[in-house]
This record gives C-alpha cells, structure tokens and sequence, in this order.
C-alpha cells in the first residue's frame, strides 16, 4: 500500500523556520523518525519509507507554494498513488497554534498552495493535515505573519506538536481517516 504525504512549503534557506513551512517540517520529522533521508528529485525532495507494511513516499515540492500542485500530481502519477492515499500537511491561520486537524476533504481557505492542488488535481476530496499557527496579525500583514518566524513561545512547544503530526500521519495510512480524526483530532 503506497501513500503520498505532501509537506507544503517554500524551498530554501530563508524560509526554513517560517510558519509557512509547518508542512516540510513535519514531512523532515516523519523521515528523521522513520531513518530515512531526503533526495533532491524531479519537483520535489523526496524521501521514501517503510511504516507498518506501508511505503510512504513524502515530498517536499520544490515548485514554491502557488506551483505545488505539479509536483504533487507528478509524484501522484509516478507512484500511481490514488487519491484516497494522498495527505497534505499545511498550516492553517482558523487554527490557534498547535492545534492539529484531519480532514477528509474541504476548501483551499484562502491557502494559495491548497488552491493550486485543488486546481491541479480538479478536486478537494483529498485529506488534508492542518497545523493552526494561529492569526496575531494585524489586517493586512497575513502574509508577514505566515512567512515570518515562530515566536519564543511558539518555540517552547512546537517540537512537540510537530511530533503528534507526524503520530496523525502515521495512524492515518494503519487505520484510516475516520478512526484517525476520531482519535487524534482533540489532542
């Protein structure tokens, strides 16, 4: 059973620890538990991994946020992963930060990187990972806000919610969405 996990995120240096990038930094933390690493391939770093009986392919588009759809679908088509096997982890400003949320399918909400695979793949009936980083913005500095830094408190715990992301991940590809929403989403 192959699984596609998708991190969203910018590639480079310079917005390595931004909120924006919460979905690569999970997809990093799930390769670094799970002993793999990350090759540099056709649109995307991507590392390949057991779990459970399970090969998890996860990637990291390397096609900026608004382009991420292309990778996404190439790497769909290339492991001929279907769409009920496909999570996406992205952030998400209706969250408060850290709180973590599964869904089976849903709008883009404004994410351009959500609207793109929505686009690319013409649906939005794919699950989706979301990681609140909260909205202490003032109007109009949201995109500030999600590529700037975590703040020293954010800091303190974001270890650990990045961790519990990855327990989603894995409960989603062993027993499914349902009992992976139904016993990971309030924690």
């Amino acid at each position: 059973m192959k699984y596609l996990i998708v991190g969203l995120g910018n590639p480079g240096e310079k917005y390595s620890e931004t909120r924006h990038n919460i979905g690569f930094n999970v997809v990093e933390k799930l390769t670094e538990l799970l002993a793999g690493s990350f090759r540099i391939d056709k649109l995307a770093d991507v590392s390949e991994l057991k779990f459970k009986g399970r090969h998890l392919i996860c990637i990291k588009p390397s096609t900026y946020m608004n382009l991420c759809g292309k990778s996404v679908n190439y790497w769909m088509q290339q492991h001929k992963i279907p769409l009920e096997n496909l999570i996406v982890v992205t952030d998400d400003l209706a969250l408060p930060f850290g709180k973590l949320r599964m869904k089976g399918k849903g709008t883009d909400g404004g994410h351009n990187g959500l609207k793109d695979i929505q686009t690319t793949l013409n649906t939005t009936a794919y699950t989706r990972l979301r990681f609140g980083v909260g909205n202490e913005f003032n109007k109009g500095s949201q995109v500030d806000y999600v590529l700037g830094e975590w703040s020293s408190e954010e800091r303190e715990t974001l270890e650990t919610r990045i961790e519990i992301a990855t327990e989603f991940i894995k409960s989603y590809t062993t027993i499914g969405l349902q009992l992976t929403m139904t016993n990971w989403n309030n924690k």
